[in-house]
């Protein structure tokens, strides 16, 4: 483990770093221990995921151009890794992963829950898609805690609060056509919010946060935003920060020759009008970001919780001449911009600030972490067998035995990632792809016919195939013909 303050994270050695962080933060948890055992309550627990939003998008992860001042505090005053990955790149499968810690091929979903629509907006409601399994949120509501919800759902019965959640203000599906005017369910009905939708899920936030201040609460907060995959980025976004991006040239986005795999929105890449108005998105969020801090600061509660921030999947923003999501090439790709995400955690009570990890982290990784975090390690799921591994000693600075390695799926795609390598391999027919991205990070050079690395690929594959074996239930095992619990809708591709 590599952990190191964000100012010396360029002058000084992993070693040195390692070091430092290990001896400040033993003092650093002795007095956090004693503030614990003072409060007398179980932390709260926020739980803020982005929709579609690379890493590389934000300050703290070393963008000059998008202002993000609320997330790179969050990631000043708590933990920042470098190299959290998705398990699935795309809304539903990947939300099933993190709320279950099970892959899809063992939660079933490997594509979007039918989208309600505008005719009939609850009559392609869909039961919800993680009822059978023990969530997060359904083990957090049983151990005490309030659960609230707001933002995006897209796992099914929206028209119902799910999984122990309490509070419940969702959209009746998971695409985003506007961003004003947009269909929201709150109270058992559906409405229009008239404002900026990212404002309402984070005043709807905030309105619990304060309903729950005086007990232990989980809140998810799932913004529909950066998004950046509809036809609604063909014009500009409009908030706060629209006149801000107008002229600015957002070099941070490349522009390349458009990739040949590249399928669907093609009317997105490479277009300043997309690029600025995913760039406001992303400012937008960071405003809602900066209204939760703050009310978690002015109700005295900030250093009694839990702030995960965190995203469904990444984003290709014109990087290898692709634009969107692993979907929206053919086949579907796995780069690096699509399946790295953010992952910051901040806890003032136990969490040293300026911590840098560099472990590979995988999002089937975040229910076991929190619940242990929370000393709720007996209400980790044993059934069916979860792939995800407990990093709560590194959030406190503690060493600990850890594989770098991380594993992807996405329908009959599936990749395998280490420090140096990345495979990826489509079932039945190819084409696979093999790069070493110590040496070719954008993976212009594909490897997999090379000679030279033939036995790195019969070593990646046996590790891959091992993994799902092991895990995979072969009745949702899409590699051997098994079922998606819903069908692939193409509707809003």
């Amino acid at each position: 483990m590599r952990v190191a303050t964000n100012q010396t994270l360029a002058r000084h050695s992993a070693a040195g770093c390692c070091a430092a962080w290990v001896a400040f933060a033993a003092l650093f948890l002795t007095a956090a221990i004693a503030h614990a055992a003072d409060a007398g309550r179980q932390p709260n627990v926020v739980l803020v995921m982005t929709d579609n939003h690379g890493a590389w998008t934000l300050g703290c992860y070393g963008n000059r151009e998008i202002k993000t001042p609320n997330i790179d505090r969050l990631a000043a005053e708590g933990m920042l890794f470098t190299r959290a990955y998705c398990t699935h790149s795309l809304c539903s499968p990947s939300r099933a992963t993190f709320l279950t810690g099970l892959i899809p091929s063992q939660h079933g979903l490997h594509y979007t829950v039918t989208e309600a629509s505008d005719a009939d907006p609850a009559g392609s409601d869909q039961s919800c898609a993680i009822r059978e399994f023990e969530t997060l949120p359904k083990s957090l509501a049983r151990a005490g805690y309030v659960c609230g919800l707001s933002g995006k759902w897209h796992l099914g019965g929206f028209t119902r609060p799910q999984e122990g959640f309490q509070y419940w203000f969702t959209m009746p599906g998971g695409h985003t056509m506007t961003y004003y005017g947009a269909q929201v369910f709150w109270q058992g009905k559906i409405q229009k919010e008239p404002g900026y939708l990212i404002d309402a899920m984070t005043d709807h936030a905030v309105d619990f946060i304060r309903q729950n201040r005086d007990k232990p609460f989980f809140l998810f907060l799932t913004y529909d935003a950066p998004y950046g995959v509809s036809s609604c980025f063909t014009r500009p976004h409009e908030n706060r920060h629209t006149a801000y991006y107008a002229d600015k040239p957002l070099t941070s986005f490349p522009r390349e020759k458009v990739h040949p795999s590249q399928k669907y929105r093609l009317e997105l890449i490479n277009n300043p009008v997309a690029i600025r108005g995913y760039a406001a998105a992303v400012s937008g969020v960071d405003d809602g970001v900066g209204t939760i801090l703050k009310t978690l600061a002015d109700l005295g509660i900030d250093k009694d919780t839990i702030v995960i921030f965190t995203a469904d999947q990444g984003f290709n923003g014109g990087h290898g001449g692709m634009w969107g999501l692993g979907e929206h090439t053919e086949p579907p790709n796995t780069r690096e911009p699509v399946v790295r995400i953010p992952l910051i955690v901040r806890h003032p009570s136990r969490i040293a600030p300026h911590a840098v990890c560099d472990r590979m982290i995988a999002s089937y990784d975040l229910l076991p972490t929190v619940l242990a975090y929370l000393g709720l390690s007996d209400r980790i799921p044993s059934k069916p067998s979860l792939p995800g591994r407990d990093f709560s000693p590194l959030l406190l600075g503690r060493a600990m035995a850890w594989d770098d390695v991380i594993f992807h799926e996405f329908d009959r795609t599936r990749m395998i990632r280490t420090p140096r390598w990345k495979l990826t391999r489509r079932y039945p027919h190819g084409p696979d792809e093999l790069y070493d991205m110590q040496s070719d990070p954008e993976e212009r050079r594909d490897l997999h016919a090379d000679a030279a690395s033939a036995q790195t690929l019969r070593d990646l594959t046996a590790r891959l195939e091992q993994f799902f074996d092991r895990y995979a239930d072969p009745k949702y095992d899409r590699t051997r013909n098994g079922k998606s619990k819903f069908e692939r809708d193409f509707n809003f591709r």
